[in-house]
């Protein structure tokens, strides 16, 4: 499906880069992420990366949601961070643990920490992945934290 995008992915995709646009600035040295968590073309729930750059925008959109994001369609800016640190589990396994269905995202996540396998984790669960929706805004958004990894 990638590149053939619905009307209903797009509106969902920039209903996330609204979000993430919404922190720039304000998340540290981490980029600012948007997630909309979707069921049956409805947003259940929508984060963005907090302050400081904790929690992910992915974990506060799956706070808000709760059980229901089981079965969900999950519109992200950035791919979900795949690296275990100090400050928690990534958030490609709480997608998973989630039991979401399909996760759309912009970009690829520069960080080689994740670069890949953010979805290479997703994937390997089930999940549907789709990625280039919404490329140019997030490529702007984004380009000094892809310049970091260039």
């Amino acid at each position: 499906m990638a590149g053939h995008w619905s009307q209903q992915d797009h509106f969902f995709i920039n209903e996330a880069l609204r979000c993430a646009r919404a922190q720039a600035g304000k998340t540290g040295t981490n980029p600012a992420v948007g997630c909309v968590i979707v069921k049956h073309g409805r947003i259940l729930g929508q984060g963005a990366t907090a302050d400081g750059g904790r929690p992910h925008a992915e974990a506060v959109a799956l706070a808000l949601v709760g059980d229901e994001a089981h079965g969900s369609e999950v519109y992200v800016t950035l791919e979900p961070c795949a690296h275990v640190s100090e400050r928690g589990s990534p958030c490609s396994q709480g997608l998973i643990a989630a039991g979401v269905t399909r996760v759309v995202a912009c970009l690829i996540d520069p960080d080689p920490r994740t670069a890949g396998y953010g979805f290479e984790h997703l994937r390997a669960a089930g999940i549907v992945v789709d990625v280039g929706i919404g490329e140019a805004e997030a490529k702007e958004l984004y380009a000094q934290f892809i310049a970091r990894f260039s």
